[in-house]
């Protein structure tokens, strides 16, 4: 079998659906709770869901595990509970790591662009080893993330047993279907769309620099079935481990996005400019641009879908549709 954990998640579900349209078996770790996510998985059901709270229980008596995608974590980044933020993304994933080493078993797990905090140059988000060290989170969430990169790598540098493969991917803006339940994490491209199909403007922060103009804050947005085929590619070449960016390569701006929903909504270009709440200001990016070099010298040669063909993409076939879900 495969485990997937968060795979009633946003990525983690979009995976789950790829990986069943293989013939895979698949286990999703999750919890689904009351607040919808059981639509995510409701066109793929899984073989089996368990809680997180069961997983090393489960894991004793499961056979053969070809993979773990661990997906699953607090992903919110103004989360401040730090206690529970360890435990779920911290020391859970160091116990699913030492696991997967015992049992022969590979690894794929998601890291966060976040890990680099405040880098606002290109030069800045290179994903090569010895860059670790330096990197300076802004947030818990970012933090945590950072903290089990640098655990997997101390482990690789004393000797310490590791999965017979191990992926990291630091996943950038991902946006696209199945992303409904996160709440004030839903990505920019569906707030945006819900803003202007209500008649109103597409809202946007004013920046907090004053060498950066309104509106020219960039990210790099990448489509979220570009993350199934990197991690499917991943899983396809064992022989590949590392920790990797997962972006486009691409920074495009906040204003490019806007305009871009506007158009694929059939809509007039209507932006309003709105003061940045006091809560994000000094903890926002102001720009991220995944370098790409590292997993495309691992061989990854596959395009990248551009911010306009991803959203005219979402906006046609799933938000303006009766059936938003993958």
């Amino acid at each position: 079998m495969i485990i997937v954990t968060g795979g009633a998640g946003f990525i983690g579900s979009c995976l789950h659906a790829a990986l069943k349209a293989r013939g895979e078996r698949v286990v999703i770790v999750d919890h689904l709770r009351d607040n919808g996510k059981w639509r995510n998985i409701a066109k793929h059901a899984p073989d089996d869901i368990i809680t997180p709270e069961r997983l090393f229980a489960f894991l004793e008596n499961a056979g053969k595990v070809k993979a773990v995608f661990h997906l699953g974590a607090i992903s919110s980044t103004t989360a401040r509970d730090g206690d529970l933020v360890w435990s779920t993304n911290v020391a859970l994933s160091n116990a699913l790591f030492r696991w997967c080493a015992e049992h022969d078993t590979r690894l794929i797990y998601a890291s966060s662009a976040a890990t680099y905090g405040a880098a606002d140059r290109p030069e800045l988000f290179s994903d090569a080893p010895e860059r670790l060290s330096k990197l300076r989170p802004l947030n818990l969430y970012g933090w945590s993330k950072h903290v089990f990169d640098q655990h997997v790598f101390s482990a690789i540098a004393e000797g310490r047993p590791v999965p017979q493969q191990w992926v990291g991917l630091k996943f950038f803006n991902v946006y696209g279907p199945n992303e409904y339940h996160k709440g004030n994490m839903i990505s920019v491209v569906k707030v945006k769309y819900d803003e202007i199909v209500r008649g109103g403007p597409a809202r946007l922060f004013r920046s907090d620099r004053p060498d950066l103009a309104d509106g020219a804050q960039a990210r790099d947005f990448i489509w979220v079935g570009d993350t199934v085929e990197v991690m499917l590619w991943c899983y396809d070449h064992p022989q590949v481990s590392g920790l990797f960016n997962c972006g486009t390569g691409t920074a495009r701006t906040y204003l490019d996005l806007a305009h871009a929903v506007c158009d694929a909504a059939g809509k007039p270009r209507n932006i309003e400019f709105v003061d940045m709440p006091e809560s994000l200001r000094g903890q926002y990016q102001s720009y991220t641009c995944a370098d790409m070099r590292r997993l495309r010298e691992a061989g990854y040669d596959k395009p990248f879908t551009t911010l306009e063909d991803g959203i005219t993409r979402y906006v046609r076939d799933y938000l303006a549709t009766p059936d938003s879900y993958l």
